[in-house]
């Protein structure tokens, strides 16, 4: 008789020819994070970024001379002003000036946010005590931007107000 036993025991398997799953996941992470960088900068690079103008500088030198003419509005002690009285249905503009100071010249933007179509532009036309009525009653009610803009003296103005009519 041989010394076999009844049932023979499975083989138990040495470490070398065990699978160890780290390597394959290492490289598969490494292999899908390259793809996604990879995609990633091209999709940017087909899809331009709608964010910058192409005439870039042009906007930012009108940009800060629109903030030269805020500017000057300050300077003159905030006595420019837009107002309105519900009361009259009226929009007031005043705008200072002096006696040797020239008639300003400008004109009157109210936009309406919710409705572009309902926008207007109208003459600055101040009186002698330097105000400009401006009948609001066939404007829709709701939020109105005026925006003035005028030029007096050599030197240009802007002011702008948001009114609810």
């Amino acid at each position: 008789m041989t010394n076999q036993p009844a049932h023979p025991l499975p083989a138990t398997p040495s470490a070398s020819t065990r699978w160890n799953p780290w390597p394959v996941c290492i490289i598969t992470f490494f292999t899908f994070a390259i793809i996604g960088c990879v995609s990633f900068v091209a999709f940017c690079t087909l899809h331009p970024s709608e964010l910058v103008a192409e005439d870039y500088y042009e906007q930012e030198i009108r940009y800060q001379s629109q903030m030269d003419r805020v500017e000057m509005v300050r300077a003159t002690g905030s006595l420019a002003s837009i107002r309105y009285n519900a009361d009259h249905k009226q929009i007031t503009i005043s705008i200072p000036g002096s006696d040797d100071s020239p008639q300003p010249t400008g004109k009157v933007d109210l936009y309406r946010p919710s409705a572009a179509n309902l926008d207007q532009s109208i003459k600055l036309e101040i009186d002698a005590q330097g105000k400009q009525q401006i009948d609001a009653t066939k404007l829709q009610p709701g939020l109105w931007k005026v925006k003035v803009t005028w030029s007096a003296g050599g030197k240009d103005y802007f002011l702008d107000q948001k009114v609810r009519i």
